[in-house]
């Protein structure tokens, strides 16, 4: 709201035009997106156009200390500005909060809903809520954490539901649906232990499922492409990117062990029509690059779909 806000995206950057070429499933599937989490030595408008100049539909947008952080001066601004030059691109947005160092310059992640100080990861996901209504966005996502040697598991899981309760209440009344992750080494890890939170929760419409791609081959018992018609009606945002079993390392395409039409595929058939966002948060010094094959090998696999 500052009116001398540097921070605020400009309408036009001479020189630029946004890309036109479709980056989905043929025949009305998934939209291809990109995380900003990627883009992390860009500007976000920079990171934004570069996206939509390559052709991807969407964009996973991590809510960081360079992109658009809830808590510098003149965010209502900022977020107006960024709604706009989405618009303007023609992207479809989810709202990330995995951003690493944002709450915590010394802890990774934290404090999380496990820890003591969760009021601090409950503010910020109220903002992450209250952004993602302002831009439009399609869902906000969310995880765990790990669980502090400090806490007990029955303290842990307690903070959680509880924490989750308050964030899904608080995206209700902002119609905001809520996409939980499921991920390695956090205290809520695999499809199972989300259809156990959501239960815990009372299965509220709102709160659905981030399917990470990777993630399913990592740990998941079963084939990737089943993990996805599992949870088909609860699937509000997925991640995509290759990864070994047993290995929680996100690859670039063709460097892991997923076959991906047959998830693609799987993604189409279930009905799903929301983003799927490349999830490659180590590889911002080639962002551009790594963003432009992912599209490539993304738009091939897509084509063996219908093949």
């Amino acid at each position: 709201m500052s009116p001398g806000d540097t921070n605020a995206i400009p309408d036009v950057v001479p020189g630029v035009v946004p890309g036109v070429v479709p980056g989905g499933v043929p025949g009305g599937g998934p939209r291809f997106g990109y995380g900003t989490n990627g883009f992390a030595n860009h500007r976000l408008a920079d990171a934004l156009r570069v996206i939509a100049d390559l052709g991807y539909q969407g964009v996973a947008l991590t809510l960081d200390h360079d992109h658009l952080d809830p808590y510098e001066k003149g965010l209502a601004r900022r977020v107006a500005a960024t709604s706009g030059l989405l618009g303007d691109l023609g992207l479809g947005v989810v709202v990330e909060t995995g951003a690493r160092y944002l709450l915590d310059p010394w802890r990774k992640h934290a404090p999380t809903l496990l820890h003591d100080e969760r009021e601090a990861r409950l503010d910020f996901l109220g903002r992450a809520v209250d952004i993602g209504a302002d831009l439009g966005a399609e869902a906000v996502s969310f995880w765990a954490g790990v669980r502090p040697e400090t806490v007990g598991e029955a303290t842990a899981w307690a903070r959680l539901v509880d924490g989750c309760a308050r964030v899904t209440e608080r995206a209700a009344a902002a119609g905001v649906p809520l996409g939980f992750e499921p991920e390695p080494g956090m205290l809520v890890e695999t499809i199972a232990d989300w259809r156990k939170l959501h239960a815990e929760l009372g299965e509220p419409a709102g709160f659905g499922i981030t399917l990470d791609i990777g993630h399913c081959r990592c740990l998941e018992p079963d084939p990737v492409p089943d993990c996805v018609r599992a949870v088909a009606a609860h699937l509000v945002n997925v991640q995509i990117d290759d990864m070994r079993r047993g290995v929680h390392e996100h690859l670039e395409f063709g460097e892991g062990e997923i076959d991906f039409p047959p998830v693609l595929r799987a993604l189409t058939e279930c009905g799903y029509r929301g983003l799927v966002a490349v999830e490659l948060p180590r590889h911002s010094h080639a962002a551009p690059q790594v963003a432009a094959r992912s599209l490539d090998f993304l738009r091939a696999a897509a084509e063996r779909t219908t093949s």
